[in-house]
């Protein structure tokens, strides 16, 4: 149902508050009387005609933004009876720039707790943000609720925490059935494992790798984070004050073992999942997996596929590929320079891996050629966490009060719609900052670009998750020379070379395909099967149009961590940020479902692309 908001509504309640505190008290004493009158008009009517609520799971069960009073009218026709919000507050007091007043709230609704964001221009509502925090009844311990642990008193049939978890261990998957399994044991994976293991849901989370944090030791030597640690922390556990700002991969390995075993996430390295299927009549998985050899079949009523952002490695197909005579191999499988001393290497592309691995070769005195297919969009790492990041991660950031969960809310509370406008002018300011680098790099011959409307960084990542490079030194050395750049698409391989369509011959003992990857629904193709695939459609991107992310517009991430076009399966991944924020999102819908408590979804999202 679609209720049509006269643009000439006017609220009940007349505005005249003067400071921000009095402005946004009145505005939501008068939203909360409208919910609670289920006058949906008026409701609608304190927003402005340009607005946007961004919903958390809290009133739609989904990730869902609605722009316009119209949208806010139809979400709320479905969801403001179930929903029943209440107690509407700030939790601090509020502010005001340029025309603006911002303020962190809290409310209630019939199942749960939430936060959120308002933000107002005048007296009508602009954007709103509301994300629930947990569910009534079903709080994790934590904080006043920590568990107590050791258990006092004399006891002749007292259970150890140690017995306890070996019971646990032997039965779970076995004699236990777990409610949840999720494939990939990545951060991704082992942030939810800890979810769901604070909530009390049943839950494995399977890898292929034969330890947690694997997934980082086995990638190339050079590899480190890119973004910085405040940006970078898991739920419940932060890095320590004296983490290093950029961690090594095997640093991040290590930790990730270390956090698995912490945070008891029932983790099952070394095994495989060689198919699912979901039965409709018993609303129930059957996941076949080898582990360690071990044939065992899981019946879970959840699956999540959490396989990181990114599917399944794109390897281009080249005419004479079948002809050369050195190693060829993805960047995901690129073991690092060190057996490549004295040959000559060409990567093919030009984002992030690329560059790094174009790095380590050159630091090695390796002859490399980074062959750019593409423009791409560089950023310095330092301008990135000053100009981009500072405000919200950063040692500043926490001096000035922002902790690690206002500033991943202060993020969220961006609707996508706009969010392109609030990056322009960062870009802009780094452009300025770093002009003489921005010239010697395409002085050099490379194709730079700034996104498809200046917005940089972010927004390439949440459109189409590649077209980038965070510069931590190979960028100079291309724009030094020192990495040879050349540019076109490959024509063909011969025995040793790769010949550009117009004509240029590279000489190669090694070829990298440093080419991306695919949808995430390449890994559902392969496990469920490609009708399953189809059904849920493209993983990741907007719907903004722009350059890998075609329309229509969508307003959130095709299928990230919300529920999809095949019931009981999800998908999780991202950055660590990502993981760690969107986590608890997809952690709530599935307790809710685990509890039997109703989840009535609104705005499941439509399937527009198949790949």
């Amino acid at each position: 149902m679609t209720q049509t908001i006269d643009s000439a509504v006017t609220p009940e309640v007349k505005l005249t508050a003067v400071t921000p505190q009095e402005r946004v008290d009145a505005w939501l004493a008068d939203f909360e009387s409208a919910l609670a009158a289920r006058d949906i008009e008026r409701v609608a009517g304190k927003f402005a005609l340009d607005s946007f609520w961004r919903d958390l799971v809290s009133f739609t069960w989904n990730i869902k933004t609605v722009e316009g009073r119209e949208q806010i009218a139809d979400m709320l026709s479905e969801r403001l009876d179930d929903t029943d919000p209440s107690g509407f507050r700030t939790t601090e007091t509020p502010d005001e720039a340029d025309g603006v007043t911002s303020a962190w709230i809290e409310f209630e609704t019939a199942t749960g707790r939430a936060h959120g964001h308002l933000r107002l221009k005048g007296d009508e509502g602009w954007t709103l943000l509301t994300s629930l925090q947990e569910l009534k009844g079903h709080e994790e311990g934590k904080g006043t609720r920590r568990p107590r642990g050791a258990k006092h008193g004399a006891d002749p049939n007292r259970i150890t925490w140690a017995e306890q978890k070996e019971i646990e261990d032997r039965e779970l998957g076995y004699t236990t059935q777990p409610y949840v399994v999720i494939v990939g044991g990545g951060q991704g994976g082992i942030a939810l494992g800890a979810r769901m293991r604070q909530l009390g849901v049943p839950a494995i989370v399977i890898d292929s790798h034969e330890r947690p944090g694997d997934q980082w030791r086995g990638r190339y030597k050079s590899l480190c984070l890119h973004d910085p640690v405040w940006y970078d922390h898991l739920p419940y556990m932060p890095f320590p004050d004296n983490w290093p700002v950029f961690a090594p991969k095997d640093k991040i390995g290590d930790w990730l073992e270390m956090y698995t075993k912490v945070m008891e996430v029932p983790y099952w390295s070394s095994t495989t999942c060689t198919s699912a299927s979901f039965d409709e009549k018993t609303q129930e998985w059957t996941v076949e997996v080898n582990r360690n050899g071990e044939k065992l079949t899981l019946r879970p009523k959840q699956l999540v596929m959490a396989t990181g952002m990114s599917g399944k490695a794109n390897v281009p197909t080249f005419p004479g590929q079948d002809k050369f005579l050195g190693d060829q191999h993805h960047s995901s499988k690129h073991p690092g320079p060190d057996q490549y001393v004295g040959k000559k290497v060409v990567v093919i592309g030009a984002n992030n891996s690329s560059h790094d691995i174009c790095g380590a070769l050159w630091e090695n005195g390796i002859d490399v050629t980074m062959v750019q297919r593409s423009s791409t969009h560089i950023v310095k790492s330092d301008s990135l966490m000053d100009l981009g990041l500072g405000d919200l991660y950063s040692e500043r950031a926490l001096a000035a009060g922002m902790t690690t969960h206002k500033a991943d809310l202060t993020f969220g509370s961006l609707p996508y719609r706009i969010m392109h406008e609030f990056q322009i002018p960062v870009y802009d300011a780094i452009h300025e900052r770093d002009k003489d680098f921005y010239d010697r790099l395409e002085k050099a011959g490379f194709e730079h670009d700034w996104g498809d409307d200046g917005s940089g960084l972010f927004m390439k990542y949440l459109r189409r998750g590649s077209g980038y490079y965070i510069d931590v030194g190979a960028a100079e050395l291309v724009a030094n020379g020192d990495i040879k750049l050349a540019h076109g698409n490959i024509r063909e391989l011969t025995e040793n070379s790769v010949i550009l369509e117009d004509g240029t011959e590279l000489p190669a003992d090694v070829v990298v395909y440093a080419t991306g990857y695919g949808s995430m629904n390449g890994w559902v193709a392969d496990l469920i099967g490609q009708d399953t695939a189809d059904k849920v459609g493209k993983v990741w991107g907007l719907g903004s149009n722009t350059t890998k992310d075609p329309g229509p517009w969508e307003g959130e991430q095709r299928n990230m961590w919300k529920p999809t076009q095949q019931e009981a399966l999800w998908f999780h991944g991202g950055n660590l940020h990502q993981s760690r924020h969107y986590s608890l999102y997809l952690a709530l819908q599935l307790k809710a479902r685990y509890e039997g408590i109703p989840t009535p979804v609104y705005g499941l999202q439509e399937v527009h692309h198949l790949s």
